[in-house]
């Protein structure tokens, strides 16, 4: 049995998410993992995570499974995703609309720019949305600089227009949680 595989079926075995597999020259063995989502299961007291006990479970079945296995590996590392989680399915998208995200598409915006940003350009984030059509996302941002802390905006001045590009998750390259961190402490959702 493949690597990919038997690490899926022990990650799901458990009652998690297998979300990435990575596999690096000096015999690191590194997954990702995470809670499955739903969005009856997500309710009002907001996302549950992964916890260090639950990466504990999920490296004890490993070892053992590969070990039996045989396949080899110098190091496992079992971890959550992060702040920067990676999007590579559609339910990812349904869970994380309405946050801000960074996108990569394969090829560059061309024709579809409209003078309105550079045909090269590959990489934008902005907030994701759904664009209404089955398959089909958006991302919409501002190109106008963000203020800097203690600095004062005039209520006058006209924001910045906002600016959309839907696409389809096979026009991707990449796509992950924006990394914001935020100091003052979680906000409660109200």
């Amino acid at each position: 049995m493949a690597l990919q595989e038997t690490v899926d079926q022990i990650v799901t075995g458990l009652g998690y998410e297998l979300v990435e597999i990575e596999r690096t020259q000096g015999g690191l063995l590194r997954v990702t993992i995470d809670l499955p989502w739903t969005a009856e299961a997500a309710g009002p007291e907001g996302e549950v995570f992964v916890t260090v006990e639950d990466c504990e479970k999920v490296t004890r079945q490993l070892q053992f499974t590969l070990e039996v296995e045989e396949i080899p590996y110098q190091r496992l590392e079992v971890s959550s995703p992060g702040i920067d989680r990676p999007l590579r399915k559609e339910i990812d998208f349904v869970r994380f609309t309405g946050q801000e995200i960074d996108i990569t598409l394969k090829n560059p915006m061309g024709a579809q720019a409209n003078g309105l940003t550079s045909v090269l350009r590959k990489k934008f984030r902005g907030v994701l949305e759904s664009a209404g059509k089955e398959g089909v996302w958006q991302i919409v941002w501002s190109d106008a600089p963000k203020p800097k802390p203690g600095q004062r905006v005039s209520k006058k001045k006209e924001p910045a227009a906002l600016q959309a590009l839907s696409f389809k998750l096979d026009e991707l390259k990449e796509a992950r949680l924006a990394p914001i961190v935020d100091f003052k402490g979680r906000q409660s959702k109200r």
